[in-house]
């Protein structure tokens, strides 16, 4: 009986360690933490790998806005404008040409320049340079608020295009060629659309006061002040820049860059150095990237002259040898200006080789006009009343109200002799004018690759 119960009680016990074995293994697996938790962490960790960025456009990006109509000259005046150039984000397209902007003019500054000048014609209007504030990148959806610098340079914008090259001619043909083209602007004057606002201008300036008003086509290059996120493009668009056409042997292609620094032929040496930014990125013609956007373009200029006087305008040339890349290596090149987007008022001019020079505008017709009106006054043979308004032409409606009003033929035929000698001293006796090209122009560069294109370092 003893022995029975024994095995009875051994049995109990070790029926009694495996339950508590089995116990102690069941909680401590509940304490585990579980492994489901880690694998459900990755699927998060790939999926917001996979959404993709948006652009954000670093502190200091260059913009170009134009407005496309006039706009009343005074502060606080609100303006809308177009981007000129597309804005490119680690080579794809963040915000497309031709976007809208909105803005203000912030304040006025004094023209002094075109005052004086003014003054000189009769017209004693206090002449302005706008101030203008760009706040608001319109993009679909809904605006975007921009934070940017006030740009002061506004001016009507003219875009030059390098010809194609054109046989020598002689030194009466190059004349015979400026002067066809000198009258042709003239007639343009007179028959390009606009000629009732054009017809209005003149008379105004012909006041001693008139209003002022910022003209259409008036551009602005500005620079953010702080990063801007922007949402992708709702469509797709190109995310290059055009590529030099493929008949061309060599290749050469077109890039697109903005200058660093003020450049101008009052100044300028041969041999100074001359850096652009590329702003674009350029494929050749195999799609293949061979100039990225960011990269630098390193030249010098080739000749330069200033401006002098007897009306000999200023001459500038500079060409680039080098591409400098991100990545900090170099990639020799031959490229010349084929196109820049300037100052409308600066008149310039672009051969095929690259050199820019201002358009000759003086003419012997203006002095010798105003000089024989002015000797009408002399004559004694007709109407003094009429020959003296025909001949006070210096200071606009005001100097035919003096010259009439005072009933002197002798201040009537000075009013008109001083008209003269100041038209004279501004076709030939003046100083010409200079090639300028402020920070941040925009120009266009025909590169040739020397070497075979390479975007990344030897062992990389």
């Amino acid at each position: 009986m003893q022995s029975g119960a024994g095995c009875n009680f051994i049995s109990l016990l070790a029926f009694s360690s495996v339950a508590l074995a089995t116990l102690a293994g069941a909680q401590t697996l509940k304490q585990r933490p579980p492994s489901p938790a880690t694998a459900q962490i990755a699927p998060r960790t790939s999926v917001a790998a996979q959404v993709p960025a948006e652009p954000v456009l670093p502190q200091g990006t260059s913009m170009q806005v134009e407005i496309t109509r006039h706009y009343p000259m005074k502060s606080g005046e609100a303006i809308e404008g177009r981007l000129l150039h597309p804005i490119y984000v680690q080579g794809k397209l963040a915000v497309p040409e031709n976007t809208l902007l909105h803005g203000e003019v912030v304040s006025l500054q004094p023209d002094r320049k075109a005052r004086w000048h003014a003054r000189l014609m009769g017209d004693f209007t206090p002449f302005h340079k706008p101030q203008v504030r760009f706040d608001e990148l319109m993009l679909p959806g809904e605006p975007l608020p921009i934070s940017a610098a006030t740009a002061v340079n506004g001016a009507p914008v003219l875009h030059l295009t390098a010809p194609g090259v054109t046989p020598k001619k002689s030194f009466f043909a190059r004349h015979w060629a400026e002067a066809k083209s000198q009258f042709h602007n003239r007639m343009a004057y007179f028959t390009a659309p606009g000629k009732g606002d054009r017809a209005l201008q003149l008379l105004y300036h012909q006041l001693p006061y008139h209003p002022e008003r910022i003209e259409a086509h008036t551009a602005w290059s500005f620079e953010l002040t702080a990063p801007l996120t922007v949402p992708d493009p709702p469509q797709a668009a190109p995310a290059v820049a055009a590529a030099a056409p493929t008949s061309s042997n060599p290749e050469t292609w077109a890039v697109h860059a903005l200058l660093t620094g003020d450049l101008t032929s009052a100044t300028a040496r041969p041999g100074d150095p001359v850096r652009a930014l590329v702003v674009e990125p350029v494929f050749d013609r195999e799609k293949q990237l061979v100039v990225p956007q960011g990269a630098t373009l390193i030249g010098k200029v080739a000749s330069a002259k200033a401006a002098r006087s007897f009306g000999r305008n200023g001459k500038l040339r500079f060409t680039f040898q080098q591409v400098r890349f991100p990545e900090g290596y170099d990639r020799q090149v031959q490229g010349s200006l084929a196109g820049a987007a300037t100052e409308k008022t600066q008149n310039l001019s672009l051969d095929a080789e690259g050199t820019i020079s201002p358009r000759k505008q003086s003419s012997a017709i203006a002095p010798l006009l105003l000089t024989m009106l002015a000797g009408r006054a002399l004559d004694t043979d007709g109407n003094m009343t009429a020959q003296a308004g025909v001949a006070s032409n210096g200071f606009g409606i005001l100097g035919r109200i003096v010259g009439v009003a005072a009933g002197d033929r002798n201040l009537a035929a000075g009013i008109g002799f001083y008209a003269a000698g100041l038209s004279f001293y501004e076709n030939f006796l003046c100083s010409g004018r200079d090639v300028v090209f402020p920070k941040d122009t925009r120009i266009e560069i025909q590169t040739t690759p020397l070497r075979a294109p390479v975007l990344k370092p030897e062992g990389q």
